[in-house]
């Protein structure tokens, strides 16, 4: 399962809770930079295996304590790549071929990690990497709006989420609002996924919350904040309490939204703009 977004950007935290309300289990988790999603599918025993760059909320917090809890206990495998190498690796996959060349990791530990291959340049005799082509059997996304045949846009920095949903044979795909494909139309240097790459999408306004949606609304660093004191007190337990709260007991997404309250929600749209200039 590859979920799109960077860390705390663009996160699909709506179609995340509805897996872990699923109770999925065995399942491998890839992402380029993963943030509290990873930390949600440890807790609650969903995945075996996670492929990833970096863990963490971002540097203020440091190397994800609760991944160093599941992978030093051997709960949970660890696969590291270098950020480059994993977009590389959903970049072969969108492209069709079965890996790419590249200098990245080169003469680090890192080409051991996932088996990773080197070749000879035919042209120039020097040695590259060959990182092998990642193809997820699921893909999950958050856009900023969709039209109704699926066209997907994305404001500011798309991240990798057009490789991956290239990539994937299932592309699930939540999204801030549903325009006409006339509002798609003009402007269609922001439509980032096709529709004919998109399995299925759902209206879901603050789909990433409490991460952000650029220019839509800010991250909660409070939140944040707060969940990092819980982990430093409490362990994998904080967690599991905040799934408790958050994922399990509120029925639908409004509910879940409702825990934050409308004025929170309202305060980083505002933070949001601020940041835009709009």
């Amino acid at each position: 399962m590859a979920v799109g977004g960077c860390l705390f950007s663009r996160t699909p935290m709506a179609l995340v809770r509805e897996l872990l309300r699923q109770r999925r289990r065995g399942l491998t988790l890839a992402r380029n930079l993963t943030c509290t999603e990873g930390e949600f599918l440890m807790v609650a025993g969903a995945v075996e295996r996670i492929v990833t760059a970096w863990m963490s909320i971002g540097l203020p917090w440091g190397v994800s304590k609760i991944l160093r809890h599941f992978v030093e206990s051997g709960r949970v495998a660890l696969e590291e790549w270098s950020h480059l190498a994993l977009g590389l690796r959903f970049r072969a996959a969108a492209m069709g071929v079965p890996f790419l060349p590249t200098l990245t990791m080169l003469g680090s530990d890192l080409i051991a990690v996932g088996g990773t291959k080197t070749l000879q340049d035919p042209y120039t005799g020097a040695t590259l990497a060959a990182v092998p082509a990642l193809f997820p059997d699921v893909a999950l996304l958050h856009v900023h709006r969709a039209d109704r045949f699926g066209n997907c846009q994305i404001d500011g920095y798309p991240h990798m989420d057009a490789d991956i949903a290239q990539a994937a044979t299932t592309v699930l795909v939540t999204t801030e609002e549903i325009v006409s494909e006339e509002e798609t139309r003009r402007h269609p240097e922001r439509t980032v996924l096709p529709g004919f790459a998109v399995d299925a999408l759902v209206l879901a306004p603050f789909g990433a919350f409490p991460h952000e949606c650029y220019g839509l609304y800010e991250a909660d660093f409070d939140h944040f904040a707060e969940y990092t004191r819980a982990i430093d007190a409490r362990g994998p337990t904080a967690v599991a309490d905040y799934l408790e709260r958050y994922v399990y007991a509120p029925p639908t997404w409004g509910d879940y939204l409702d825990l934050f309250g409308g004025e929170r929600l309202a305060l980083q749209q505002r933070r949001a703009r601020e940041l835009v200039g709009a």
